[in-house]
């Protein structure tokens, strides 16, 4: 039977940080990034005729499950790999990669995400409407009798104030 020695639990430790900072490396990506070119098909100018704060509520599935599942199994199987001698053993080790694989599975799991966004409805020059909703955006602060910039790329619409 092994016994449990301060190197196991290092190794345990280490591979438990691994899996959870696998876990934790989802992260969000905008239509395009700085200092990058996007075509524009598009550009309209007209005035902000109502505006409106929105949230909304995203459900946001948690991609790195497998992940916990195997790392809860592997854990779980080096744990009671500990336990018993013999065949003892060897159901020792199953059952906890089957309990640690259960308890890895349930962790986590899917969250939901509150989304602030406003909603504008604009009037362009030629007497066109049209209402966009997009992200809400702090340092751009919209009111009725604005005048914006609609901008029309590929798959998508971005409002902005005029200049």
């Amino acid at each position: 039977m092994l016994k449990p020695t301060p190197r196991l639990f290092r190794f345990i430790w280490s591979v438990f940080i691994l899996l959870a900072s696998l876990g934790l490396s989802a992260g969000v990506s905008a239509a395009y990034e700085r200092n990058q070119a996007v075509p524009v098909e598009k550009v309209e100018y007209g005035y902000v005729t109502s505006v409106r704060n929105i949230t909304q509520t995203q459900l946001v599935e948690d991609r790195n499950q497998g992940w916990r599942t195997f790392g809860g199994a592997l854990i779980g199987g080096v744990i009671g790999h500990q336990f018993g001698g013999g065949s003892g053993q060897d159901v020792a080790t199953i059952l906890g990669a089957l309990i640690g694989g259960g308890i890895g599975h349930n962790a986590g799991g899917d969250y939901y995400q509150q989304l602030k966004l406003v909603e504008l409805m604009i009037r362009y020059e030629d007497g066109r409407e049209v209402m966009v909703i997009q992200d809400l955006d702090p340092g751009m602060i919209f009111n009725v009798d604005d005048e914006v910039r609609v901008v029309y790329l590929q798959g998508g619409v971005r409002v902005d104030l005029a200049m």
